[in-house]
C-alpha cells in the first residue's frame, strides 16, 4: 500500500490559510462573550455561527458520534468536554477547542480562558499561571518546529518550558498533537514531552496541530461517563493551548493565528513568514 507524504505542496498551504483563520474568528467570537453566568452551550453557538457563516463547516462534527462546534472543558476538565447547559462561574478556567473545514483542508486550534472572580484572586492567579504557562510552552513547540530538524524537539521545547516553570505541573501523556490536512486528524503523532525516537523531518510542507495539555497536579486523567470529557483524577485544573502551524519555503507561518504567530513567537526572537 502506497503510504501518503506527511508533506503538502505549496498550493495545498496556501489552501490551508482559510480554514485556519476561520478557525481563530470562531475562537474570538468565544472570547468576545465569555464570562460569568454565560452556558458552555452558548460558546459552542457562537463558534458555530462563524463557522457556518464563513461558508464553512465544522470538522469537530465530522467525528464519529459528536455533533458540537467546539469542546468546551471547566476546571478539572482537561479536553474534550461537551458543551450545553452548564453556567460559567466566577473564576473557572474554561478551555475551548474549536476546528473548521474549508475547500476540503482543516484548521484546529484551542484557548484558555480564566473568568475572574475578585471574592477568590488567589484562586484566578494561579489558574492564570497554570494558563500562562501552557500557553508559553505551545509557543516554545512552535519556535523548535521553526528551528528544529526533526519533530521530537518540539515536545522536547514543550516539557522544558514547563519543567522551567517550576510548579510541578503534570503533562498530559495520553492525548498528543497530530498532523493537519485533508483530514482534522492525521499522521504524525506530536508528543509534548521528550521521547527517545527524533521522528520525521521538518521541512517545508509539514503542516502540524501543536497542542500542550498542562494540569497543575497529576497527570492522571480519566474519562467521564459521557465517553468524552477527559478529567484529572485529583481535581486539580487542567489547561489547552493549540495552534495548527505550516512550514513553507519561506519558513513558518501559525494558520490560527491572525498575525501568523508575531506575538507569540517573538520573545523567542522567531519572525513568521507569510504563506505565498
Amino acid at each position: 500500500m502506497l503510504r501518503r507524504s506527511i508533506y503538502k505542496s505549496p498550493a495545498q498551504l496556501r489552501a490551508m490559510v482559510e480554514p485556519g483563520l476561520i478557525t481563530a474568528a470562531a475562537l474570538q467570537a468565544v472570547r468576545d462573550l465569555i464570562a460569568p453566568g454565560v452556558t458552555t452551550g452558548e460558546l459552542d453557538a457562537a463558534a458555530a455561527g462563524v463557522v457556518t457563516g464563513r461558508g464553512a463547516q465544522s470538522n469537530f462534527q465530522l467525528v464519529r458520534g459528536y455533533r458540537h462546534t467546539t469542546c468546551v472543558s471547566v476546571n478539572e476538565q482537561v479536553v474534550h468536554g461537551i458543551p450545553g447547559d452548564r453556567v460559567l462561574e466566577p473564576g473557572d478556567i474554561v478551555s475551548i477547542d474549536a476546528g473548521a473545514q474549508f475547500g476540503g483542508w482543516n484548521g484546529d486550534a484551542a484557548i484558555t480562558i480564566v473568568l475572574p472572580d475578585p471574592a477568590r484572586p488567589e484562586i484566578v492567579s494561579l489558574r492564570e499561571e497554570l494558563s500562562r504557562v501552557t500557553e508559553g510552552s505551545l509557543w516554545a513547540g512552535i519556535a523548535a518546529m521553526a528551528r528544529g530538524a526533526h519533530i521530537g524537539e518540539i515536545g522536547a521545547a514543550i516539557e522544558d518550558h514547563v519543567h522551567a516553570a517550576g510548579h510541578g505541573y503534570g503533562i498530559l501523556r495520553d492525548y498528543v498533537g497530530h498532523g493537519i490536512g485533508r483530514r482534522m486528524h492525521e499522521a504524525p503523532s506530536v508528543f509534548n514531552y521528550r521521547v527517545p525516537e527524533p521522528g520525521p523531518r521538518i521541512q517545508p510542507g509539514l503542516v502540524l496541530a501543536i497542542e500542550p495539555m498542562i494540569v497543575a497536579g497529576s497527570e492522571e486523567t480519566f474519562v467521564e461517563d459521557d465517553d468524552w470529557t477527559v478529567s484529572t483524577r485529583d481535581g486539580s485544573a487542567g489547561s489547552h493551548w493549540e495552534h495548527s502551524v505550516a512550514v513553507h519555503d519561506g519558513g513558518i507561518w501559525v494558520l490560527t493565528a491572525p498575525d501568523g504567530g508575531a506575538a507569540g513567537l517573538a520573545p523567542f526572537g522567531v519572525r513568521p513568514v507569510e504563506i505565498e
